[in-house]
């Protein structure tokens, strides 16, 4: 039988920011909101109770039988920051411990220029460093890229155009605080855990589509990292044997036929879209009706819709969530999407959900302040010595209130 420890983690900080959230709450009401077992939310507010990030508040009314004890944070003053890296800007947020933005900031930045970290630095540590900073646990960060180990933060990006680039340890350096760096996508899936339509489920596949194409695995309540944290590469998979060229060096990934760019590059080549127009020209032109700029989405809702079908059928899922930039042309891919995918599934998954969830483009920096906010209770040691470092704090923040 699989081991409840990872999910138990998970649970631990979705009840600091359910009660943050929400305000006091009973056990038994806890254990309704997070759709667990009594006997789990018994054990895991006993744990927080003696971390003293818990107190015991009133009893509740009751209609009739014992009345309930009230639980209650015992501050709300601890906060994480999220930073969301992408080839052309910055974006960062600072959340409480219900994962709700109190401040955020976006500004240009050039990932290929030679100063592109210090410049990233220096940005990051003016933001923690603002007279409006919280008590902050410590600095997540999301980017387009394979991350090997979230708690050392060594990235590689073709998106980004980096190599071996040791973010982590110049973020650590500069900023006196808890570092962990994570691919983007598997930093949303984390937040999805936290705060979204993943929290009832065990088993959830996020797939985000805009410039690339990414997904995030969670296999019984556990991030799927792979050998590398190189897991999810949903964009790679090869449709075309010679199609156009992906910036991974190969030829006719999924990413290179339906990302943002090759949608683009697509309207342009057919004559739908002008030269420097783009993506919001794009969806503009379907919206108001032209068939050419429905065809060239619906081209990649049916694209999408298989190759999902394929990751699906391998891995079976209880829900698949879609997210990201691109669903904001959705009503345009949705029809061939919703065909292919179904038509391609095998008979005993053609009824999995598919959620599509709004977008906001600080949705990404938030995933990332949520793996500052999972890592404190992080028993599988992804983090390593950074979850160590962010529960200090978290204690520390508590033994610090007036």
């Amino acid at each position: 039988m699989p081991s409840a420890r990872p999910q138990t983690d998970v649970n631990r900080t979705a009840i600091l920011a359910h009660l943050g959230a929400h305000g006091p709450a009973s056990r038994a009401d806890l254990a309704r909101a997070l759709d667990v077992s009594p006997a789990l939310v018994t054990q895991l507010t006993r744990d927080l109770l003696a971390d003293g990030l818990l107190e015991e508040l009133e009893q509740s009314s009751s209609n009739g039988g014992r009345p309930a004890r009230l639980l209650g944070l015992v501050s709300q003053d601890a906060t994480a920051v999220g930073v969301k890296v992408a080839p052309d800007h910055l974006a960062l947020v600072e959340v409480g411990i219900d994962g709700a933005v109190r401040r955020s900031e976006t500004s240009p930045f050039d990932a290929i220029s030679p100063l592109a970290t210090s410049a990233l630095v220096d940005q990051v540590r003016t933001f923690v460093q603002s007279p409006e900073a919280g008590r902050i646990l410590g600095v997540g960060v999301g980017l387009p890229g394979t991350v090997a180990e979230r708690g050392i933060g060594v990235v590689d990006s073709t998106q980004l155009g980096w190599n071996q680039v040791p973010l982590g340890e110049l973020l650590r350096r500069a900023l006196d605080l808890p570092v962990v760096v994570e691919n983007n996508v598997n930093a949303l899936s984390v937040a999805e855990q936290l705060f979204g339509q993943g929290r009832s489920f065990r088993n959830v596949l996020v797939v985000t589509i805009g410039n690339g194409v990414g997904a995030g695995l969670i296999a019984d309540g556990v991030m799927v990292r792979g050998r590398a944290g190189g897991a999810g590469d949903l964009g790679h998979i090869p449709v075309e044997e010679n199609g156009p060229l992906c910036q991974c060096g190969n030829h006719g990934c999924l990413e290179a036929l339906i990302g943002q760019g090759a949608l683009v590059q697509a309207a342009r080549s057919g004559g739908v879209l002008p030269a420097g127009d783009g993506i919001d020209d794009l969806r503009a032109l379907a919206d108001g009706g032209s068939g050419g700029a429905r065809e060239i989405f619906a081209r990649a809702g049916h694209r999408l819709g298989r190759a999902l079908a394929g990751a699906v059928n391998l891995i079976d899922p209880e829900i698949v969530v879609l997210l990201g930039e691109g669903v904001e042309a959705w009503n345009h891919w949705a029809p061939a999407f919703d065909r292919a995918l179904r038509s391609s599934l095998v008979p005993g998954k053609r009824g999995t959900p598919v959620v599509v969830e709004r977008w906001q483009d600080d949705r990404w920096a938030q995933g990332a302040a949520a793996l500052v906010l999972a890592t404190p209770f992080d028993a599988q040691g992804v983090a390593g010595d950074q979850g160590r470092l962010m529960r200090e704090r978290l204690v520390a923040s508590i033994e610090a209130r007036p």
